[in-house]
């Protein structure tokens, strides 16, 4: 694939109908909360549901919302830059919400023309406390892509900050990064007993060094620590001292860097046990304006839902030229038996109603966030299917390992549960249960990802529909948008 951000038009659909909706119990006072004002029954668990009518088939063009993680780190090199950047197909949702509320309190200049299309005033170097004397406190939510890059952005700069989140957020560790981070000289800390936010910083510029960091739980880390090099007085050179998970995410932030003027030069495989050099000279300078590529990991529900349904879908906004790793879930779908066509900014899958699933084993490792989408897939296959390396699902926005087996459970499937991989085996012929109550954890990917299990010809009851506000906040519309019931 080349190495270049692809055009995308975020596609704008209203709110989601209000017949749509149905209340478990009787409705309470309306909770807000720092994501969204959400209608609360008497009891948390099932505040609201949104039923997916059994669905026939998907039909149709999609085109992307912009994706999560190259839109939270335009936005932090931006920043870090030297100019302005306008930044269009930005994506509208909470994780992105609470990256330009934090750069909002750090007083970095945000023109925002519309709610994909801002312009942010670069610092022409590190990001500093807007006063000195005084904590900055950054409340980013469950935003891992807001959270673990400016954990390290403002270690580079001077001034006081705690960054905190939601309970979860509390829950999701950061110490393989704060460990980097004080190799290279910074005054940081997690919570001592857990490894978890919240994160104290007291910056005072860094004069680099080098790291030697672990890459087994999460590639946010090294990619947090590379994005911040450019801006420390010195040389930085980190290492991967076992393995690199999620290496896909690493190449996108190098690519990107590259944007923004900024060469990584790397040493080893990156499958294997990589070293990274930042010279001093290497700084940010704006390329003037940049476009956000659609979110890969988004495209995998549309994807999927075509093959499970032998319809006919295109998505637009990611494709061969595409700098995300998500994109390879499309071969894993060819690989159960749909037909894929590829085109530089689109990708079309369909399949021939003779051709049934089968089922896979395949290792996810590169594809966490897509994986999960498979995981409802094999409730349509012939045979199990196996998701290998997927270890950093139990670190994500909900234990995602145990949601999966239990929700796919509810559907009728038996799984297997082991510490990084589970083997899904399908319900007998292929029948899914009606009417199933889906948990999603406060989790966007869950809501999503088994909105696909009403392919099956059933309702599927999706609890708290809302969260998928995280990253696709017109999911379900889209969705609908495409479907035969």
């Amino acid at each position: 694939m080349k190495n270049s951000l692809s055009s995308a038009v975020l596609l704008l659909l209203g709110p989601l109908p209000a017949s749509s909706f149905t209340s478990v119990l009787p409705p309470s006072p309306v909770l807000v909360g720092p994501r969204r004002a959400v209608q609360m029954s008497a009891s948390a668990a099932t505040a609201e549901t949104y039923t997916v009518t059994p669905i026939k088939s998907l039909d149709g063009t999609v085109t992307l919302p912009g994706s999560k993680s190259l839109s939270n780190r335009c936005l932090l090199l931006a920043a870090l830059s030297e100019g302005s950047t306008k930044v269009d197909n930005l994506l509208e949702s909470d994780d992105i919400r609470y990256m330009l509320q934090a750069l909002d309190q750090m007083k970095v200049p945000v023109d925002r023309h519309s709610a994909e299309s801002v312009t942010v005033t670069g610092q022409s170097g590190p990001i500093n406390s807007p006063n000195p004397e005084e904590v900055c406190e950054l409340f980013l939510g469950n935003a891992g892509t807001a959270m673990r890059p400016l954990a390290a952005a403002l270690c580079m700069g001077k001034g006081k900050f705690v960054l905190d989140g939601v309970p979860r957020m509390r829950e999701r560790p950061i110490a393989d990064l704060i460990d980097g981070l004080q190799q290279l000289g910074a005054d940081v800390s997690c919570v001592k007993e857990t490894g978890c936010p919240p994160v104290t910083i007291n910056a005072n510029g860094l004069k680099g060094g080098k790291a030697s960091i672990s890459g087994k739980m999460s590639s946010q880390f090294l990619s947090s620590l590379l994005m911040a090099a450019p801006v420390v007085d010195g040389d930085v050179t980190i290492e991967i001292k076992d393995e690199l998970i999620s290496a896909p995410y690493v190449a996108l932030t190098i690519g990107l860097m590259k944007k923004f003027g900024v060469n990584v030069k790397i040493e080893g495989d990156m499958d294997g046990r990589p070293k990274f050099h930042i010279a001093a000279s290497e700084k940010y300078k704006s390329p003037g304006s940049i476009l956000v590529e659609g979110d890969a990991s988004s495209a995998s529900y549309f994807i999927a839902g075509a093959a499970i349904t032998g319809g006919k879908v295109t998505v637009r906004g990611c494709g061969s030229d595409s700098v995300q790793g998500d994109v390879a879930f499309a071969n894993v779908m060819e690989q159960m038996g749909a037909t894929v066509t590829w085109a530089p900014e689109s990708i079309t899958v369909s399949r021939d109603p003779s051709v049934r699933l089968k089922g896979v084993d395949v290792d996810c490792g590169k594809i966490p966030d897509a994986a999960m989408t498979l995981a409802v897939a094999a409730l349509f296959a012939e045979g199990p299917t196996t998701i290998r390396n997927v270890y950093s699902w139990r670190l994500k926005e909900t234990e995602r390992m145990k949601a999966i087996v239990a929700e796919c459970t509810k559907l009728g499937a038996t799984v297997e549960e082991f510490e990084d991989y589970c083997i899904i085996h399908p319900p007998k012929d292929n029948k899914i249960k009606d009417n199933v109550l889906i948990e999603t954890y406060d989790d966007h990917r869950m809501a999503m990802t088994f909105s696909l299990a009403a392919c099956g010809g059933v309702n599927v009851i999706i609890n708290d529909p809302g969260c998928t506000a995280k990253t696709f906040p017109t999911y379900f519309d889209m969705l609908e948008s495409i479907a035969t019931h």
